[in-house]
């Protein structure tokens, strides 16, 4: 076995690797927890407040 038989079988490995990272992320079971992770940025209900808070704090500086 030469190292030329060893970079083959690493990609191999490397490919499949990745193949069940994509395949686990995308699968129906995540779907749940993809959709609730896409709407955090939307939840929060404070945003108004801590900006307006954070622009009265640089004005004072």
């Amino acid at each position: 076995m030469d190292i030329n038989e060893l970079r083959g079988i690493h990609t191999l490995l490397v490919m499949a690797v990745f193949l069940g990272i994509v395949w686990w992320a995308y699968s129906a079971h995540r779907k749940k927890a993809n959709d609730e992770a896409a709407h955090l940025p939307f939840d929060d209900d404070d945003v108004e407040k801590r900006t307006l808070e954070q622009e009265k704090t640089e004005k004072k500086e």
